[in-house]
């Protein structure tokens, strides 16, 4: 069990830091959404910033526990604020965009629980 906790915190981790930089970067995947959505640009560093902490503190959750709970925690919250902007902006059909940073960090702290 171990080992699949460590593959997907791994997984998840690189999966959000690449949704950072794809932030940081203003990939047109990324950066057009969100100014459908109306989030202003000058968050969008801070927003990088938290999405690549909180995959900084998910390994570092392998060494310091309560940090990748803090962080994993922080990141469920970050993208189910992000479902609440798709869902007020009525974009329905982008509601699996941040379902695919949640699930795997869900999956990651539901497996060191289990740990």
């Amino acid at each position: 069990m171990e080992l699949a906790y460590k593959i997907v915190t791994v997984v998840a981790a690189l999966w959000v830091a690449f949704s950072a930089y794809s932030l940081w970067t203003k990939k047109a995947y990324t950066a057009d959404p969100l100014r459908a959505y109306g989030v202003d640009e000058k968050f969008w560093g801070v927003l990088g910033a938290l999405k690549l902490a909180g995959a900084v503190g998910l390994v570092v959750g392998f060494w310091i526990p309560f940090l990748g709970v803090a962080a994993g925690i922080g990141l469920i919250l970050y993208f189910l604020g992000a479902l609440v902007f798709i869902v007020r902006a009525k974009w329905f059909g982008h509601i699996a965009a941040p379902m695919m940073y949640l699930l795997p960090v869900g999956a990651s702290l539901i497996l060191m629980s289990l740990i």
